[in-house]
């Protein structure tokens, strides 16, 4: 059934109200309740079906304005639940505002389920997956006449705002939970746009982006541009077949079309596109790189692809098999990894490799996007009310034994975690990062630790915190403590770089003797900002010294602890995983 999109009212203060538009008399739908406010954009209001699509009227007929989004329905209609819709402004034809720096040509501002309007977290995080951008956020909180009153825009580039309740609501509700903004004299063209030439709208260079997650193409060199990594670099070339632009055209085609056969829409086609092209990066810095452009979990993502692809192209024994492919299903999306392995293969043993592999996988269920999901649903609703240490332990453990095939099903997953439910376990927050990350201011804001083990403290006790020739004396005087701390049943934080698996080795030895719920802490900043970092430090290390860290330096991936929290530049915990509550990482839900 097809849905008019219902007149969104205008705030008493909109001076683009004309006299037969609608106006919000009463404000008491959207007083005491927490709204967002995004830009209004100039374009025409569309509603897109699992089957098709109309412009605001459901019998809206052809113009070839309509001719891009009418594409975009064809690619992402598939991924549409019958019965819903998404509702947005197609912004391909310009109307009275010339755009030039378009992320795309379609915007989302709300999805349908029915009559209910959902959320709005959850409708950002459903047209990501679908690869649609919503409108710029210009505010968010409790609902402030004073602070709506008070946003400036540039009427001569911005049209307008809207206001809509973060909480779900009936079409009913329409008219008290959204109202709108609209800049005086906002039509400011003598002839109608839909009865002159279609001019397109600008797009900026986070298009190509959009248009990956959408199912769409994009170039090499768009997408290199889009992400900051220039074409040409030795990180745009491809393994697949020869070197330069033409092998980086062929790696992001190859593994387009096998994500595609896949059914990847969203950050998850992006993420095996973008591992394709800049698979020839260090994995340690190109999270920091990517996390402008994409933000950190997603960049995180496309490192982790680029670290583990090659994996997939060695000979496994079979008996091990399915167990190191759960494992890898903690760190990365199985079918998306699959793909990039495929496509970046150098020869016909490392192609037969992945293509076994992925038989492999999709006999053990493993190639969906989420393959644990239904395991960490179920263990979730079970545990709920528990503490999130306790939570995220068993949730560990489950993962763990499910991998080593000891248990199959949610009951049994429920029934194998009694031991870590009352939380009477230590807690370790294990520090991962180079020098000037950040790792030390990270742990002064954390509450409830016990013990605080540094290895630079242990060896400036001993009369140098830059002597490296007792290494050995500190290191085991730090595990001597870390063990007595953990022994006494509290929490410990190590401070240390620990910056590949094997320096994180003898600390997790410890941990696991005491039987302590370890939690990575990994700092991933930029290089140029820890050569700046560096240069401000009281204590810095010599420059060379920092250098060869950030050679050495391997961040341990999802499933190395029990859970790992990725701080980012700004030294808050931007990504999660391992988290039996919150959103899904990984491969797991």
């Amino acid at each position: 059934m097809r849905v008019h999109y219902p007149r969104t009212p205008h705030l008493p203060w909109s001076p683009g109200a004309a006299s037969d538009d609608v106006r919000a008399g009463d404000l008491a739908g959207l007083r005491g309740r927490e709204v967002v406010v995004t830009e209004k954009l100039d374009g025409e209001n569309t509603t897109l079906y699992a089957d098709g699509l109309h412009a605001r009227s459901p019998d809206s007929a052809h113009h070839p304005s309509r001719a891009w989004v009418k594409g975009l329905q064809g690619r992402i209609g598939g991924e549409i639940p019958p019965g819903w819709r998404v509702c947005g402004e197609n912004v391909f034809a310009r109307h009275s505002l010339a755009y030039e720096d378009l992320e795309s040509w379609f915007y989302g501002f709300s999805v349908w389920d029915g009559d209910r309007c959902l959320d709005w977290d959850r409708t950002v995080r459903f047209l990501r997956r679908l690869g649609v951008p919503v409108p710029p956020v210009l505010w968010r909180g409790v609902f402030d006449e004073r602070a709506l009153r008070a946003l400036r825009l540039d009427i001569a580039r911005q049209e307008g705002y809207v206001v809509r309740a973060v909480e779900g609501f009936g079409l009913g509700e329409f008219g008290q939970r959204v109202a709108k903004w609209v800049r005086r004299g906002h039509v400011q063209t003598g002839t109608h746009w839909m009865h002159a030439a279609v001019v397109a709208n600008g797009l900026g260079p986070k298009a190509a982006l959009w248009a990956v997650r959408s199912g769409g193409t994009a170039g090499a060199a768009a997408l290199s541009a889009a992400v900051g990594v220039a074409p040409g670099e030795p990180s745009a070339t491809g393994a697949a077949a020869g070197s330069g632009a033409d092998a980086a055209e062929a790696a992001v085609a190859d593994v387009s079309a096998r994500l595609d056969g896949l059914g990847r829409h969203g950050d998850a086609r992006l993420a095996g596109v973008l591992a394709a092209l800049l698979h020839g990066e260090r994995r340690a810095s190109l999270a920091p790189r990517l996390a402008g452009p994409l933000g950190l979990p997603a960049a995180r993502r496309v490192a982790d692809l680029v670290g583990l692809f090659a994996a997939l192209q060695r000979p496994c024994p079979d008996g091990d098999r399915r167990a190191g492919l759960v494992r890898l299903a903690q760190a990365a999306d199985l079918g998306v990894l699959h793909a990039v392995a495929g496509a970046l293969a150098r020869d016909a043993e490392a192609r037969e490799q992945v293509e076994w592999s992925m038989l492999h996988a999709e006999d053990a269920g493993l190639l969906g996007p989420a393959p644990l999901a239904p395991l960490r649903a179920g263990l979730r609703e079970a545990l709920d009310g528990l503490g999130s240490d306790a939570a995220d332990r068993c949730w560990a453990e489950a993962r763990e034994a499910y991998a080593a095939g000891r248990i199959a099903t949610v009951a049994e997953a429920v029934a194998a975690s009694w031991r870590w439910r009352p939380g009477s376990f230590p807690r370790l927050v294990h520090l991962v990062g180079p020098s000037g990350s950040g790792k030390s201011t990270f742990a002064k804001s954390l509450a409830g630790t016990d013990a605080y083990v540094s290895l630079d403290d242990l060896r400036e006790a001993r009369g140098s915190r830059a002597g490296q020739r007792a290494n050995g004396d500190v290191l085991r005087a730090g595990l001597d403590r870390l063990d007595a701390a953990l022994a006494g049943g509290g929490t410990a934080v190590w401070d240390a770089t620990s910056l590949n698996r094997h320096q994180r080795a003898a600390v997790h030895r410890v941990a696991e003797r005491r039987d302590a719920l370890v939690t990575h802490v990994v700092a991933l900043v930029g290089e140029a900002e820890l050569a700046r970092r560096n240069r401000e430090r009281t204590h810095p290390v010599p420059p060379e010294v920092l250098a060869a860290q950030l050679r050495r330096f391997a961040p341990p991936y999802p499933g190395e602890a029990h859970r790992t929290w990725y701080v980012g530049a700004d030294g808050t915990v931007a990504d999660v995983s391992g988290a039996l509550a919150g959103a899904a990482d990984g491969g797991e839900a």
